[in-house]
């Protein structure tokens, strides 16, 4: 099969189109052919050599993707080789073909195309466990995500606006704003030039954000803890702005709050496989209804890798971006 790897750490052009041996499914495993594979984040810092994969998982980047099965492993039920699905990885998304433990599957929803499918497993499973599983977003709660237009905002505000909770963004470009806006965004912050503290208390009467689902950070830390309503939740998911800050905790205390740090990537298979089968209950019948849909930026040729990479660090698009390897659906 075609892969991309990391020739060594360093910029986008280390990203290299290479042959490797197809991958085998192990037992409880499913391989699949490859239609479309979503860059995150995580993917640049592993090119960086700043976020290896766990163990046993592929050393080449991918968290996510979609496509067909095309063989079960021992002791696989339920799933039928040619049938569309997407699934989250641990690694080797960027291949023409993936093994996939069976709890990490999903079906492709209706209404969705197979590759589009490939924007879906890592966001909704990120922003379903930390929003909803962990920090328990309610109706009527408001809910303010830094990134708003990131693919993590981009269904973080789709799923709040349909449990009825309000939603408050940050991003870095008016255009980006009106994007979250469509999405259902009511409170609107460009952080380049407003105080996200400020326009978050004036729009709920002073008492703040009932959930941060925050990316930046260390930098970001004091900030977000002063925006808590009381009772409060912070979900801290990335570190864009640093890992390192102090913080007043008698603030915290005083609001009763609480912060949270997650990471899905090295979780146990049990987890992984109980998150994958709660976004499938609560998340795919909001895809297959049309009122939550993967937002998509651009879609690149598998062997342009270098420019996907390069597209989310100049960080001007709107949702995800997805590598393509043109594989087209089995016949029967």
């Amino acid at each position: 099969m075609r892969a991309i790897t990391i020739r060594e750490p360093g910029g986008p052009d280390v990203l290299t189109l290479s042959d490797l041996p197809d991958p085998v499914p192990g037992p409880g495993e499913v391989l699949v052919d490859v239609a479309a594979a979503g860059v995150n984040r995580a993917d640049l810092s592993q090119r960086e050599g700043h976020y290896p994969p766990p163990p046993g998982a592929p050393e080449h980047p991918g968290l996510e993707v979609s496509g067909w099965v095309s063989a079960l492993g021992e002791g696989v039920t339920g799933w039928s080789v040619g049938e569309p699905v997407c699934a989250l990885l641990a690694g080797g998304g960027y291949a023409e073909k993936v093994a996939v433990p069976v709890g990490q599957l999903l079906p492709v929803p209706e209404g969705v195309t197979v590759v589009d499918a490939a924007a879906l497993p890592e966001v909704a499973c990120t922003v379903w466990s930390n929003v909803f599983m962990l920090a328990a977003l309610r109706p009527g709660e408001l809910l303010l995500v830094h990134g708003g237009s990131s693919g993590i905002g981009t269904m973080a505000v789709q799923i709040a606006r349909q449990v009825g909770a309000r939603v408050a963004v940050t991003a870095g470009s008016a255009a980006k704003l009106a994007a979250c806006a469509e999405l259902g965004a009511e409170v609107l912050v460009n952080y380049r030039e407003d105080d996200f503290v400020e326009a978050v208390r004036a729009a709920t009467d002073g008492r703040g954000a009932d959930v941060v689902l925050d990316v930046v950070g260390a930098k970001y830390l004091q900030r977000n803890v002063e925006v808590l309503a009381t009772g409060g939740r912070l979900v801290v998911i990335g570190m864009q702005g640093g890992r390192t800050a102090e913080l007043d905790l008698g603030v915290l205390m005083a609001k009763r709050a609480s912060i949270h740090s997650t990471g899905l990537r090295a979780r146990p298979l049990a987890e992984k496989a109980a998150i994958v089968a709660s976004v499938r209950d609560h998340v795919w019948p909001l895809l297959a209804d049309g009122v939550v849909r993967p937002v998509v930026a651009d879609r690149l040729p598998l062997a342009e890798a270098a420019r996907a990479h390069t597209v989310l660090t100049e960080s001007q698009h709107v949702g995800k971006v997805l590598l393509t390897t043109g594989l087209a659906a089995p016949t029967s």
